[in-house]
């Protein structure tokens, strides 16, 4: 691959990342999240009325209204501070919880701070998640680095993001994982909050989601392959003709992580999962939980909304994805969460 160019600062780069997931094409071109491919089982005599469904849920201590987060996106440059104020307003408005990007300019310079603080700040009853990348958990010879990421948005969890493909292909990336998974357990034991571990959209395989529970991680999100190619958003930043474009579509296809990953929960080891990837309306979120999600997670479809369209715009189409979702439970005959996780979902 070519060599990489000088290195930016993250601010500017957690801003290009925003700009091109907004002004460009970075879904994945030949790979989807398989979600499209199921339909539940119609259930024709659901004896329920729709008033009566219950679609809330509690996540990372808090309660929510239905199993949607609006995923880690921005912070840590000028334009972020009304992007997190008015998607932070809309999760309080709705009742959902909410991750930060990225904490990693945080560390490095005060100045954007309350870019990531101006989300605990108009929403005090969500859960908020917040976040470092894994190269960084790496470095962290103690937790105190980390402590102050926590207290700095007040965090219900500190979610560590696994980004290997991205950081391979990013212009001034970090290619060296040694040592991630004995950071992330560093973490485990020394924060006050839960440890949330996640990909960014290539997937978390059976395989390392053992890891990670071993390391005694209790909230994964699979983050499938299908919806924002990550390694897409750094190919056009790199503007070359290098290789890296073999690697737009890399990544395990979230409905084929989800169930991986599902089928390690057990009465003896439970854990929180999460799947996000690809998510775009409440079809998707019920299915997700039908095949073993406790939450899913969306970023792209909110931050597109609001940037285009507004803040009511973003607070129509949560309000319409809740809508969808509960209408799926109303025609499967599933008055709440755990009796739509035992609905059929069939293959076509």
């Amino acid at each position: 691959m070519a060599k990489r160019p000088p290195a930016r600062s993250t601010a500017s780069r957690k801003q290009q990342h925003v700009e091109l997931v907004l002004a460009r094409n970075v879904g994945f071109r030949r790979k989807t999240t398989g979600l499209e491919q199921l339909e539940f089982e119609h259930n024709a005599l659901p004896e329920l009325d729709l008033a009566g469904i219950n679609c809330t849920t509690e996540f990372l201590g808090r309660p929510a209204s239905f199993p949607l987060c609006i995923a880690s996106m921005t912070g840590g440059y000028p334009d972020a501070l009304m992007i997190n104020r008015r998607l932070a307003e809309a999760c309080e408005e709705a009742g959902i919880p909410m991750g930060v990007g990225s904490q990693r300019q945080a560390l490095e310079d005060t100045r954007y701070h309350r870019t990531f603080r101006i989300v605990r700040e108009v929403a005090p009853s969500i859960a908020v998640i917040g976040n470092i990348g894994a190269a960084e958990a790496a470095r962290m010879s103690s937790v105190e680095n980390a402590r102050r990421l926590v207290d700095m948005v007040q965090a219900n969890a500190l979610a560590v993001h696994l980004n290997p493909l991205q950081e391979l292909l990013q212009p001034e990336g970090t290619p060296d994982f040694s040592g991630v998974l004995a950071g992330i357990e560093r973490l485990v034991r020394g924060l006050p909050v839960p440890v949330l571990v996640k990909e960014v959209g290539a997937g978390i395989s059976a395989g390392v989601a053992r890891r990670l529970l071993d390391a005694g991680v209790r909230h994964i999100d699979i983050a499938g392959a299908g919806g924002t190619s990550w390694a897409g958003v750094e190919i056009l930043r790199r503007g070359d003709r290098t290789p890296a474009g073999d690697f737009w579509d890399w990544g395990i296809p979230t409905v084929r992580a989800l169930k991986a990953v599902a089928a390690l929960k057990s009465a003896a080891r439970p854990f929180t999962l999460i799947a996000s990837g690809g998510i775009h309306g409440g079809h998707d979120i019920a299915r997700c939980i039908a095949l073993g999600a406790d939450m899913t997670a969306a970023a792209r479809p909110m931050l597109e909304v609001l940037r285009k369209r507004g803040p009511r715009a973003l607070r129509t189409l949560i309000a319409r994805w809740r809508s969808e979702l509960r209408a799926v439970m109303f025609l499967t005959g599933s008055p709440t969460l755990s009796a739509l996780a035992r609905a059929s979902l069939v293959q076509y």
